[in-house]
């Protein structure tokens, strides 16, 4: 892939040229492209014309009037970014209902409801899909005859779907669908295992990973099992075991025969994809249990790993570790972005991989190694009977962090002399420290917590610039571990206790920004600029009359990027959730919360040029597209009896 190339396949494998209608730019994967930009170099909509920016139509998801049947299948958030290929939008609901929408009217071509849902609610979020893979047959690809829509369902199935038709494949597995789980040891299928995000194709081949539900009572869980199949049949290629077997690679990582039944360690998140290479990079998250490892001695290879593999084959080609013997629920969360950049007037082929702890690993993606050094650096030890946590960490030495990592008191608010003593008060209950300070008996505030850093919505990237945009909040988490009732858990300790920390007279416990975004020069490692994202408690009553900046608010951003703005849709809480506060935030409780926004900023500068209140709760990012001669935003919006899809264009 050379230079440019993801951002010049946008144009020229998204461009097509319809007669009189005007040229059509695409949007042909869950993240822009292949490797996860979020970028288009669309500009019809620009500094300039903004202003002129309104809704041009709004789409109703078919979820809604399942829901109004069947109340207990309320869906989590609307969390896709739609696919514009070939003059048709697609998208898959929370419920896993697939549709093809007209891109100029946002009236439905064809919907189909695989009733995946039925089988019960999934664990974590439940209801949620974070979309669908397309393909398209090279034999046929003029006519679209082959054309196919990939998606993991929330019953542990893979499911092919013409995409002219909205019919199931009937050549494609059984009737169109294949068993993910099998016979996978301790995996119920929806409670305990299935898909949300959407899978990759890379050469033919279709690679999915699992959702697997966090917080397990017991120390047997299923594994997070990665998989390649033949896009046409549904044929299973290959298997790369997360937690690897004996006489497998890696196994040595796991003491105490803990190999034979730790789970988790899997790809609940996006992956990325390079046709050239013939790879595809998965981001693995936490064994079992997220907090407590005592019964898993070992730095536990392939857990907060990113690893390459070849599709073909489905061989490791190469793996980095982020996190050993992971026990801060630090999952990689969202997918390896794959760029070309210029360090020290070396081209390099690479991948920015950001992460919940407020690092960005940089690394060779043809072999692993770092761009910069990552250093090896001491880190507190558990004090934890039978915990034994590594004795150091991966330490990225650019780019900076993004976010603030560990908790000292210089980390407290101090708006004012009260305020400060208030927080100090807060900060002596609890075990506080750097970085990977681990969970203790007493409880550690754990700073990001998992719900802070950057999550599922990742970065963009702009390849015109080589610069990443990272959002991400502040949001520490407190973990106490306890003993649980051996009647109901074979684990020795579980994470128990509250988990937010208290508020200082309801405000957050650390210094602003609670939420930002962040410009990354991926070419000098360096950052470009920080701005915070909403107004925060800037209305406090303590706060009111300081003339503060915006402090910004702890709700997820996601991030898209155009040739010259970057479009930003807030709306998750810190836990996923929404609204006009957060699902899983407290409020604070003397603030007026602000709504929810879609902004749109300078990408040069951060400064924000134009926003509206959110439809609904926006939880993924926006997708643009050109269709007919017109640019068209559009963002998924809101879950349960009002999810919607969005679309923005000039007036």
């Amino acid at each position: 892939m050379s230079k440019f190339a993801c951002a010049i396949s946008l144009v020229l494998v998204g461009l097509q040229m319809a007669g009189a209608q005007g040229r059509s730019v695409e949007w042909t994967h869950y993240s822009g492209n292949a490797a996860s930009h979020k970028y288009s170099p669309l500009d019809q909509i620009n500094k300039d014309t903004i202003g002129k920016l309104q809704v041009a139509w709004r789409w109703t998801s078919p979820d809604n009037a399942v829901v109004a049947a069947n109340p207990t299948a309320r869906p989590g958030g609307y969390a896709d970014t739609p696919l514009m290929v070939k003059g048709v939008l697609y998208t898959v609901t929370s419920l896993g209902q697939i549709a093809a929408i007209n891109p100029a009217t946002g009236q439905t071509i064809w919907a189909l409801d695989p009733g995946n849902w039925k089988t019960g609610r999934p664990g974590n979020l439940g209801y949620v899909h974070r979309g669908i893979a397309y393909w398209s047959d090279p034999s046929t690809r003029q006519s679209g005859g082959g054309d196919r829509l990939i998606l993991g369902t929330h019953d542990a199935h893979l499911i092919s779907v013409d995409a002219q038709t909205g019919t199931l494949d009937k050549t494609f597995g059984q009737d169109g669908r294949v068993d993910l789980m099998g016979s996978l040891a301790n995996a119920v299928r929806a409670t305990n295992y299935s898909v949300t995000a959407a899978p990759v194709v890379v050469r033919d081949v279709i690679i999915v990973g699992a959702s697997i539900h966090d917080g397990p009572t017991h120390k047997e869980w299923p594994r997070g099992d990665v998989s390649g199949f033949d896009v046409r049949t549904g044929k299973r290629l290959w298997t790369i075991r997360s937690i690897p077997q004996k006489g497998e690679y890696g196994n040595e990582t796991w003491g105490d025969d803990s190999w034979t039944y730790t789970g988790s360690t899997n790809v609940w998140t996006n992956m990325s994809t390079d046709e050239e290479l013939g790879y595809v990079y998965l981001p693995f998250g936490t064994p079992t249990d997220d907090f407590y490892g005592g019964h898993r001695p070992g730095h536990n290879l392939f857990a907060e790993t990113i690893m390459a593999v070849d599709a073909k084959t489905g061989k490791r080609v190469w793996h980095f570790q982020g996190v050993h013997h992971g026990v801060w629920d630090y999952d990689f969360p969202a997918a390896p972005i794959l760029v070309d950049i210029t360090v020290n007037g070396k081209p390099i082929k690479a991948l920015a991989q950001v992460s919940k702890q407020g690092f960005t690993y940089v690394l060779d993606r043809r072999n692993g190694s770092p761009v910069w050094p990552i250093e090896e650096r001491p880190v507190p030890q558990s004090t934890v009977p039978g915990e034994r946590t590594s004795p150091t960490q991966p330490f990225p030495t650019k780019p900076p962090a993004y976010e603030r990592q560990g908790v000292t008191e210089s980390d407290l608010i101090d708006f004012t002399p009260e305020l400060k003593a208030a927080a100090l008060e807060v900060f002596r209950q609890f075990e506080t420290g750097p970085l990977f300070t681990p969970p203790t008996e007493k409880g550690t505030i754990v700073n990001p917590g998992w719900t802070g850093g950057a999550n599922w919505a990742g970065a963009a990237f702009d390849p015109e610039t080589n610069t990443l945009y990272v959002p991400s909040i502040t949001s520490p988490i407190v973990v106490q571990l306890i003993k649980p009732d051996p009647a109901r858990s074979n684990l020795l300790y579980v994470r128990g206790g509250t988990m937010m920390p208290p508020l200082i007279d309801g405000l957050p416990l650390l210094k602003p920004p609670y939420g930002r975004v962040t410009a990354i020069d991926l070419n000098q490692g360096e950052t470009r600029w920080m701005a915070a994202i909403g107004d925060g408690p800037r209305n406090h009553p303590l706060l009111k009359d300081l003339n503060l900046s915006p402090l910004g608010m702890p709700i997820r951003n996601a991030a898209m990027v155009t040739r010259t703005l970057l479009f930003v849709a807030a709306g998750a809480g810190n836990l996923g959730g929404g609204g006009n506060l957060p699902v899983g935030a407290r409020p604070l409780s003397k603030v007026e919360v602000e709504p929810t926004k879609f902004r749109v900023l300078d990408k040069a500068t951060g400064a924000t040029l134009w926003e509206v209140d959110a439809p609904g709760r926006p939880l993924a990012s926006p997708m643009t597209y050109m269709y007919q001669g017109k640019q068209y935003i559009v963002v998924a919006a809101g879950g349960g009896l009002n999810a919607e899809l969005v679309a923005y264009a000039l007036q």
